[in-house]
């Protein structure tokens, strides 16, 4: 039990509770409307076990993708697509939920949830994932993301209301959390094996410094892009 008085441990806890927020503040909605056409009495039951589903789901698709990052170049493309959801974390929002079917059944809003959530987790379980290997301990990577998981539920349920408002309030949350991605593809980068031959080794004292350095300039190329693509779709909006 060791693990548990780890920094790493609780940073990546508070990194994967983050990117849960950040990443799945449409679950709320999608549960919402998915259970909107059903009996009051059974809303309660389609919440619960709509959401219990989806998680269940998402930990099995974490189990693979962490299994998936050992491979080499791997968590080259992983780091790739984490700095493009970050970037797009940072653009204009336009989509929208009109898609998500209302069932007046109990199963069918169960399915919707769980079908709905398993298309819009993508992001959710690569930023996990990358969080997760930030760990160092390799047989606590999966009770670590169930945790976060667990941790992060009432969060996106209950309290997605209020984070969604402060997000509004104050849009620096946001941009920290596209950064917050950035900094992990850095980090997950420098640690795939096809890299080995061309960074230190993670057992030399520079590793630290080195890995630090790479996810600052992950972080800030987030932000860089963002900011531009933002720019340029300001102008085109405008034109």
């Amino acid at each position: 039990m060791e693990f548990l008085t780890s920094p790493e441990f609780w940073v990546a806890v508070g990194q994967i509770i983050m990117i849960d927020i950040l990443l799945g503040g449409d679950n709320a909605i999608v549960i919402a409307l998915a259970c909107r056409n059903l009996p009051p009495e059974l809303r309660t039951k389609g919440i619960i076990w709509g959401t219990a589903g989806a998680i269940v789901l998402r930990v099995i698709l974490i189990f693979f993708a962490l299994t998936l990052l050992s491979i080499p170049y791997l968590k080259i493309v992983g780091a790739v697509l984490l700095v493009w959801i970050g970037v797009k974390l940072l653009l204009p929002e336009d989509e929208g939920h009109e898609n998500i079917a209302a069932s007046d059944r109990l199963m069918g809003a169960i399915k919707t949830i769980i079908v709905a959530d398993l298309v819009m987790s993508v992001d959710n379980v690569i930023g996990i994932a990358g969080a997760a290997q930030g760990v160092g301990h390799e047989g606590h990577q999966l009770g670590l993301v169930i945790f976060g998981l667990l941790v992060s539920i009432p969060i996106i349920v209950w309290g997605s209301s209020i984070v969604l408002k402060l997000m509004d309030r104050f849009p620096i949350i946001i941009t920290l959390g596209g950064m917050l991605l950035g900094w992990i593809a850095g980090t997950l980068a420098v640690t795939d094996p096809a890299l080995a031959a061309y960074v230190p080794a993670a057992t030399d004292a520079n590793f630290a410094n080195y890995k630090y350095a790479v996810g600052i300039a992950g972080a800030l190329l987030v932000l860089l892009l963002g900011k531009v693509l933002a720019m340029r779709s300001k102008a085109s909006s405008a034109a």
